[in-house]
């Protein structure tokens, strides 16, 4: 299992139903491709999230995964939490106007498909620091030596050592 091409999106959504949206998604791909939504508000940069899923496919590879589910696995590694409510509750899906950042792993693009459903705006991955220290609760201390993509980058690693 090994990860040879990420594509980063972003998208602006009304979701009525995540489940419904979900189950769209779903039936675009292939068999063997990913594509993983992820609340863009919690995302730092690309690398945060190629950081993240990087993590994912070597856990998985190393059997060291926190998660039976390859997706889940990356929602955990990409929020830096071993817990799946609590990283679900920072990059989960949610009803209702949202910004999303769409991951798709070894995949066709599938950028036109994804625009019917939702509305194409690499913009909402442009991150708001203010409201990532609040969800990632990072201290003042932590952001005197480095920026936010380091911490998270930082805590998503640590969550490999700490085991």
């Amino acid at each position: 299992m090994h990860m040879d091409d990420i594509q980063i999106l972003g998208f602006r959504a009304n979701i009525d139903s995540v489940g419904d949206v979900l189950g769209k998604i779903n039936s675009i791909k292939d068999d063997g491709e990913i594509i993983q939504l992820l609340n863009a508000d919690s995302v730092v940069s690309k690398n945060h999230i190629i950081h993240g899923v990087n993590q994912a496919f070597l856990a998985f590879e190393r059997g060291e995964n926190l998660a039976n589910d390859l997706s889940v696995e990356i929602v955990l590694r990409c929020s830096a939490q071993r817990q799946i409510s609590k990283a679900f509750k920072i990059l989960g899906l949610r009803e209702g106007d949202m910004n999303l950042c769409a991951v798709l792993i070894d995949s066709k693009d599938y950028t036109k498909e994804m625009s019917s459903l939702f509305i194409r705006d690499d913009e909402v991955l442009i991150p708001n620091i203010d409201k990532l220290v609040e969800t990632y609760k990072i201290s003042d201390d932590e952001l005197q030596n480095m920026s936010v993509e380091e911490i998270i980058v930082d805590r998503i690693t640590k969550l490999t050592v700490d085991m």
